[in-house]
């Protein structure tokens, strides 16, 4: 499975959305309904499913589905 099909694993387990239904413009907040507790729950999952240390301000910048899977995408393996 590839890093972007992860992040989506991930962002649809916490939005409680079926991954197939996430599109890459959704927000997380309007769209996906994620507040500030599944904000860090997310970031938690994403790091520990895809090994990887997701900083304050790289999460602080992530608004949309697109953003954490381009960050998601650009982290070495």
């Amino acid at each position: 499975m590839d890093r972007k099909q992860q992040a989506l694993d991930v962002i649809a387990k916490v939005s409680g959305k079926e991954a197939s239904t996430l599109q890459p413009d959704m927000d997380l907040v309007a769209d996906l309904g994620i507040d500030s507790p599944k904000a860090l729950q997310l970031l938690v999952e994403l790091e520990e499913n895809l090994g990887i240390e997701i900083s304050d301000e790289e999460a602080a910048r992530m608004e949309k589905v697109s953003d954490i899977l381009a960050y998601a995408e650009k982290q070495p393996a």
